[in-house]
């Protein structure tokens, strides 16, 4: 099970993520970091464990309310090491950086758009976005795996940051019916136990951020798993 962080940016800072409410969403103070300064957050993550891969999100961009370019491209200077998942809403391909990887948020997309997808030649990473049971954005994109790259976000919004557990039934038939894809979990996961039950369906990776700050997935949670 490969765990990686997840760095929600709104206004310039690091900001808990709650229930997919993004306009009550607050800067982030936890256990783990007592800072929402986006370098303290990540080499607090890096302090907790050698995490390898990180998912950040640019709220102000995907809710079209500007965006943090210039401090996305700083970090990924900052850590050439590291390999950051950017989602920032609607995009166009474009030469990324060798440390970056596209996240295409089906939310974000109207039907008239998908078509964009095919552009990227699968070099990227799609999320399909769930509000509770409701498929948010064009919904041929849920319909034409033809489009979809290997990796597959399944995030469920109304989950995040809400401690009511993944969607395990939602993951699972995934896995079921498309069981040559990657699929990855996103919203409410809240410990070690979840992590398990995702794996017994198939999850080989999941996005976290509330549990890692409130220290109920630790490094002896990542080692054992």
């Amino acid at each position: 099970m490969k765990i990686i962080p997840v760095i929600d940016l709104k206004g310039g800072v690091v900001v808990h993520a709650r229930h997919g409410q993004r306009d009550h969403y607050q800067p982030i103070r936890s256990p783990l970091c007592q800072s929402s300064n986006t370098y303290k957050v990540i080499e607090a993550f890096l302090r907790l464990y050698n995490f390898d891969t990180f998912y950040i999100a640019d709220l102000d961009a995907i809710t079209l309310q500007g965006n943090h370019d210039a401090l996305i491209k700083d970090v990924l200077t900052t850590f050439p090491h590291l390999q950051f998942w950017i989602d920032k809403g609607f995009q166009r391909p474009t030469q990324y950086p060798k440390n970056c990887l596209p996240i295409l948020g089906s939310e974000c997309y109207r039907e008239e758009d998908i078509f964009e997808l095919e552009a990227f030649n699968k070099h990227f990473i799609l999320s399909l976005d769930y509000s509770k049971s409701e498929a948010l954005g064009a919904k041929n994109i849920f319909l034409k795996p033809s489009l979809w790259p290997e990796s597959i976000i399944i995030m469920t919004l109304n989950r995040v940051g809400s401690a009511q557990g993944p969607d395990l039934i939602k993951l699972k038939e995934y896995c079921e019916k498309y069981p040559h894809k990657n699929f990855i979990a996103a919203g409410g996961i809240r410990n070690g136990s979840d992590l398990i039950a995702l794996k017994q369906i198939g999850v080989q990776q999941a996005l976290i951020a509330s549990a890692l700050h409130s220290g109920e997935i630790n490094r002896e949670t990542i080692e054992k798993l």
